[in-house]
């Protein structure tokens, strides 16, 4: 299935149903006085968030979502039927703009979470409603208010524990089908991930969502390469893992290339902590390794963490490292600490 994180919809609520103007006629009545009934609501379009969706695609395949106008209102009293509400199933961490873009609407968290996009209108009001001490046959009946119409935008942010960032070719593909059963894209060229991907990783007995999107270059935040579009993924993700390729000349300006282009896209990446990791040390000879861990620890100044996932080595201890932050951000957030 195509990943697609992005989809511009026209909603639409239904009318209200019209108020009826009627009046009874039944035999040995002679004044039956006014009987028509309200009209009923038009149905509400309304955004749910639901489990077992990652992609928005099924939102270029229909564009239009309407909901059912409101029946009339008829004699006897009869009111109307209410309209039938069209509900919009939506992956978890589905945000809704308005059409350009400026104003968010909604922000589907947690599943079955739901808001009313567009309101569908209100029926109108039959003669009998109308009926007074002076006015006993009233011809009037109201028509029933117009729906919402109007067009927004979904926007898809994966929700995930921890975020894999990385020049192309970092191995994050690589690394995420090592702990994970996700199956992503593995080549050995640049930008073998086109659209991001999760994993669910066991780490003891908790779970840990990893995502990986695509790498980011030099001049990324002005839209070279995939620019980047996908980092709204690891806006949400408590953690980011640093993967930086071992084998290549200059680590630390690699190191520095992605963090310039996390501080450009702003939203916070650069504030969330990280774990450096020196990746594909089963490539390099093992004097050189340290020597390598060392000269990136000095620019990075804090620590880094070496591994390959193609041998496996050093996965754990990444894992383990990467929940004790997620348990520290979470506890943090549950006590309400800044």
């Amino acid at each position: 299935m195509r990943f697609v994180d992005e989809a511009t919809v026209l909603v639409k609520s239904g009318d209200g149903g019209n108020g009826c103007l009627s009046f009874r006629r039944e035999k040995f009545i002679e004044f039956g006085g006014p009987d028509g009934g309200d009209g009923g609501t038009g149905g509400d379009v309304v955004v749910e968030a639901v489990d077992g969706l990652n992609t928005l695609i099924d939102f270029r395949y229909r564009r239009h979502f309407k909901a059912e106008r409101g029946g009339n209102g008829a004699g006897q009293n009869r009111t109307g039927h209410d309209g039938k509400d069209v509900v919009m199933r939506v992956p978890l961490g589905t945000q809704v703009f308005s059409e350009d873009k400026q104003f968010l609407l909604a922000d589907l968290m947690a599943r079955g979470q739901r808001v009313v996009i567009a309101r569908g209108g209100g029926g109108g009001l039959g003669n009998a409603r109308f009926k007074s001490s002076t006015n006993q046959a009233p011809r009037r009946a109201d028509p029933g208010r117009p729906g919402e119409e109007l067009t927004i935008v979904l926007r898809l942010k994966l929700l995930a524990d921890a975020g894999l960032v990385g020049m192309p070719n970092a191995g994050k593909s690589t690394f995420l089908a090592a702990v994970s059963r996700a199956r992503p894209k593995i080549a050995d060229y640049p930008f073998t991930t086109l659209w991001p991907s999760l994993g669910v990783v066991a780490v003891g007995d908790e779970e840990l969502v990893l995502a990986d999107i695509p790498g980011l270059i030099e001049g990324a935040h002005r839209g070279v390469g995939l620019g980047t579009r996908f980092l709204g993924h690891v806006e949400r993700c408590r953690v980011l893992i640093h993967l930086i390729d071992g084998t290549q000349a200059e680590p630390a300006k690699a190191w520095r290339t992605v963090r310039d282009e996390l501080a450009a896209y702003g939203e916070g990446l650069i504030d969330k902590p990280e774990l450096v990791v020196l990746n594909k040390i089963d490539a390099l000879p093992a004097d050189e390794i340290e020597q390598r861990r060392s000269a990136l620890a000095d620019v990075v100044k804090g620590r880094v963490l070496c591994a390959s996932g193609i041998a496996g080595t050093g996965i754990a201890e990444i894992l383990a490292e990467a929940m004790r932050y997620v348990r520290e951000v979470t506890r943090t957030a549950s006590a309400g600490l800044p």
